[in-house]
């Protein structure tokens, strides 16, 4: 049996290519991302926002791959790093994930790295800061 859980609400039409309809109609898709309502986005953001260390950063990873099947992949970037652009984000494909959540959650993991830079220190540290040294 499953629950009647709230999905999230479609963009505006021609706003966004998430294909949440065409998710919608696959019989054996993964629509697990569709639980992410725009409250529970914000409250993601939020946490984002707040992270306290890099393995509270690859804690909330598993969980958004655990409970919404988002893989993020958080690494430097090929060339020095000199700010938190220097950062690689990439969230992979995935079919029912809207744009602007696709933008937002890596604006609020770099702000989180703002608020903490010993986040990017640690993430830094452990791809070998001096392996060209």
């Amino acid at each position: 049996m499953i629950a009647n859980r709230p999905l999230r609400s479609p963009c505006p039409p021609g706003a966004c290519v998430c294909d949440r309809d065409r998710l919608l109609e696959t019989l054996d898709a993964d629509r697990r991302i569709l639980d992410l309502t725009r409250q529970e986005e914000k409250r993601l953001l939020e946490r984002l926002e707040n992270l306290a260390s890099l393995e509270d950063l690859r804690h909330m990873q598993r969980r958004m791959f655990e409970l919404l099947g988002l893989r993020i992949e958080v690494q430097p970037g090929l060339n020095e790093v000199r700010s938190m652009r220097g950062i690689v984000i990439d969230i992979a494909e995935l079919p029912g994930l809207c744009r602007k959540t696709r933008a937002a959650i890596p604006a609020a993991i770099r702000k989180g790295m703002e608020k903490n830079p010993e986040i990017a220190w640690r993430l830094l540290d452990a791809h070998d800061l001096l392996r060209d040294a």
